[in-house]
């Protein structure tokens, strides 16, 4: 790490000059930013020089809903996102299979499919010409099993397999303890895999959400020590452990148990499950399966507890909820919380709520109340929103429009923080600022400039970073950041009643890259003025 490096010759994102050309790194801050004539003035021979060539300097992403283990396994499993039929599925099994040994696969999405449906057992079977096969749907809450797989690990009679190729729940989660049974040596090789890709993508920050049923105990103390081991030489990690407690005691000894190195307990402390398998917890039927309402995995009085229990220690609880159902309930634990150690409290205490895909009013107004921050996947609705979409399969015209409402939880005042959830969408920030502009429901869009803060500035705040300068581009504050190769920068606005975009500087607004055609491409990811990933050299 350079003690100074001089960015020049490009444009800078600040809010502290719009119009900045350069930036200056020293000893890992942002010692200054400001335009190309001032920035030949502070060169010397002890300052090394990087030319922008016209690339974009912007604060680094923070992806706010990762895991990092599973992220770096797809990265070598089969990959089924791209699969558009249920023919595609199978042959792509076939071909997996032919190689020899077990084919594990992610990301398929039957509702994208014109069959409509999963494969039999009969016929995932034949492809996977008798070798095990598990394939993780695009949500990671079921999965495709092969008979033989199924038979070998008992599956008859476990809660959630009926004797098809899907599972679900309990054995969903038996399947996932096998095929996800790594050695140490692995985790950590899928772990630094999916560290490089985050930071290929320009993310130098993320929470991590780890919980039992996701991967063992054994999986975050493997990532911790890892993060411990490597410095900044990745991204940095935030470690969520998405297990209940019942009270401070409890939640206290927990974080003992992972040496006091988790920024919170939960995440992926599941409340209800997911709307693509069907076990997200709604108020009325699913429109595609009349008489399941899905499932709800933590009442609200466990959700009290979790609540008052983390609150009482000083320690940031979270959970998963996406179901108007499961919202409910998560809002009943918060009331209940309040109730034994104070809203003020629980105020205090900044808790968050994972997805939130459902909600009305009266769950927004319990937001606020409770100062809850939301982490928010506006991948979700641009892969499944809109006309025909997975969403309106499962729930129907009137309630798949009022989905993953960016715009209203901002509009609200509710803190907002946004991630990708990877795998379950891909690691691509600059498609999640994208959705932002082109939610399927208008009212629902916000402006690149607000996605952008969400998906920075805000996801620091949400895990509890103190430093009031984290995820910005201002002089003293820290130097993370991504450089983009960027074709066009404009402000950008999602209401089409106006300009949807502008060039013009001298609005004073910082300016971000046009998305018209693609994602630009990150060129460096720089974190505290270490560079964690370069490509300058293949431009």
């Amino acid at each position: 790490m350079p003690q100074r490096v001089m960015y020049r010759n490009g444009a800078v994102y600040s809010a502290s000059d719009p119009f900045a050309t350069a930036l200056l790194v020293a000893d890992g801050t942002v010692a200054w930013i400001g335009q190309e004539a001032a920035a030949a003035a502070l060169l010397d021979e002890g300052v090394e020089v990087v030319d922008l060539e016209g690339a974009l300097v912007a604060p680094a992403f923070f992806d706010s809903h990762v895991h990092l283990t599973e992220t770096g396994a797809a990265l070598s499993m089969l990959d089924l996102g791209g699969v558009g039929s249920l023919a595609g599925l199978l042959e792509a099994v076939r071909g997996a299979a032919a190689s020899g040994g077990a084919v594990f696969g992610a990301g398929w999405d039957e509702s994208l499919w014109p069959e409509g449906r999963v494969p039999t057992p009969a016929e995932l079977e034949e492809a996977g010409g008798g070798a095990d096969v598990y394939l993780t749907r695009a949500d990671v809450h079921s999965g495709l099993v092969n008979a033989s797989l199924a038979g070998r690990l008992a599956l008859a009679g476990v809660d959630g397999y009926d004797g098809g190729a899907v599972v679900v729940r309990e054995a969903h989660a038996r399947v996932r303890a096998e095929v996800l049974d790594f050695s140490d040596a692995s985790r950590r090789r899928f772990q630094r895999a999916a560290l490089r890709h985050l930071a290929s993508r320009g993310v130098a920050g993320a929470a991590e959400m780890g919980a039992p049923h996701i991967g063992t105990r054994r999986d975050t103390e493997v990532l911790l020590g890892l993060l411990e081991k490597e410095g900044q030489d990745h991204p940095a990690i935030h470690v969520y452990w998405g297990e209940a407690v019942a009270d401070a005691a409890q939640a206290r000894s927990l974080m003992e148990d992972f040496g006091g190195r988790l920024t919170g307990l939960g995440g992926d402390l599941n409340i209800d499950g997911s709307l693509g398998s069907r076990t997200a917890r709604l108020r009325a039927d699913y429109d595609d399966a009349p008489g399941s309402r899905g499932d709800l995995f933590l009442d609200a009085g466990r959700i009290a507890d979790h609540i008052a229990a983390c609150t009482e220690a000083g320690i940031q609880a979270a959970f998963h909820v996406i179901g108007d159902a499961g919202a409910d309930a998560a809002i009943e634990g918060f009331r209940l919380a309040a109730e034994r150690v104070g809203r003020a409290a629980v105020q205090s205490a900044r808790h968050r709520l994972e997805h939130v895909e459902m909600i009305d009013d009266a769950v927004l107004a319990a937001l606020l109340e409770y100062g809850i921050t939301v982490s928010l996947q506006p991948a979700f609705d641009a892969l499944w929103g809109g006309p025909g979409g997975q969403y309106e399969q499962r729930l129907g015209v009137e309630r798949s429009t009022a989905m993953n409402e960016v715009g209203r939880f901002l509009a609200a005042g509710v803190p907002v923080c946004l991630g990708s959830d990877a795998p379950v969408t891909a690691v691509d920030p600059w498609g999640a600022v994208k959705a932002c502009l082109e939610h399927h429901t208008p009212s629902a869009r916000v402006s690149a400039r607000a996605a952008f803060v969400a998906h920075t500035r805000a996801g620091h705040r949400a895990a509890g970073v103190a430093d009031p300068l984290a995820g910005q581009l201002v002089p003293g504050a820290e130097a993370t950041f991504a450089v983009w190769e960027a074709s066009e920068l404009a402000v950008q606005a999602p209401d089409a009643r106006v300009a949807s975009w502008s060039t013009d500087a001298r609005a004073g607004t910082p300016m971000l890259p046009v998305l018209d055609e693609g994602a630009p491409r990150c060129l460096r990811t720089v974190r505290a003025g270490r560079v964690i990933f370069d490509a300058f050299e293949t431009r």
